[in-house]
């Protein structure tokens, strides 16, 4: 049977629970580009930080692996942080 909740951004590759959210973390969810679908764990982040967005390290970006995803909170839903593209 195949698992269908979303991957954790940043776990491990041998982690045994990738897909596990951590009781009491804040995650906003990954909206299109190559992190699409994934969890990000945003609960160190200030208000701040979280208005900001993030770059992400991405195997899958338009500038290959290690460059990075940008992702954006969008206004009118935080929880979700949409791709507007990649940078190298």
């Amino acid at each position: 049977m195949t698992d269908h909740r979303p991957w954790i951004y940043g776990t491990d590759h041998d982690d045994p629970n990738p897909r596990t959210p951590t009781p009491g973390h804040v995650y906003v969810e990954l909206v299109g580009g190559p992190l699409d679908g994934q969890l990000l764990d945003v609960t160190g982040l200030t208000p701040d930080e979280r208005a900001d967005g993030a770059l992400l390290i991405s195997p899958h970006s338009a500038y290959g692996p290690g460059s990075r995803s940008d992702y954006e909170p969008r206004d009118d839903d935080p929880g979700r942080w949409d791709w507007p593209g990649d940078t190298a």
